[in-house]
């Protein structure tokens, strides 16, 4: 169907984006990951994308890269993860943190996802390790720009206020008012809620 979106950026409230594309506007839901790594308004992007359909909606998502759109595929198959559940996931954690934790069968890591309980990590180490068995750790570390010990801390921050249901402006505004200086991510997330 609709595979790639060319177009303006008109609008980000995540994970809602809207693009128009020749003058057709085309609601999007994509995760934190995609969304920070967005133009600003007014400026040309380029999504990849994925539809989703159900007998109520049509959902379209979008995505930055090629292999997070492989990802969302792999996990809307795991039994019990649907596209919410599978952008919530892709929001909270890194592409190559996610296929490491996969490799190194790290449920612990995996449990700390929002919405992801024991049997639900433990599902996803057994689906997707399958799934994931052509990913190369080194093709993993391609998938974004090289991460900083700040960006990876200032992340999980960003996705344990998502969690507690504040919206990502706001988690990622109460975030940049900190100064980093070698604060963990528990740290960053009490320093916020004060902000908050």
């Amino acid at each position: 169907m609709i595979g790639r979106l060319r177009g303006i950026l008109l609008e980000i409230q995540a994970p809602d984006i809207l693009i128009d594309v020749q003058g057709v506007a085309y609601d999007l839901k994509a995760p934190l990951s995609t969304c920070y790594r967005l133009p600003e308004i007014g400026h040309e992007v380029i999504l990849f994308t994925h539809l989703a359909v159900r007998e109520d909606a049509h959902t379209l998502f979008g995505f930055a890269d090629k292999q997070e759109r492989a990802l969302f595929r792999h996990l809307i198959k795991v039994n019990g993860i649907g596209p919410k559940s599978a952008l919530t996931i892709l929001s909270s954690i890194d592409t190559r943190d996610f296929v490491n934790a996969i490799h190194s069968n790290d449920i612990s890591r995996l449990i700390r996802l929002p919405g992801i309980g024991k049997k639900t990590a433990e599902r996803l180490l057994i689906e997707m390790a399958d799934k994931l068995d052509e990913w190369e750790l080194g093709i993993a570390e391609n998938l974004h720009l090289a991460d900083s010990p700040k960006k990876q801390v200032v992340d999980e921050a960003q996705a344990a206020l998502v969690s507690l249901g504040f919206k990502p402006q706001e988690a990622s505004k109460a975030l940049k008012q900190i100064p980093y200086e070698g604060l963990t991510a528990e740290d960053l997330l009490r320093k916020a809620l004060q902000i908050l």
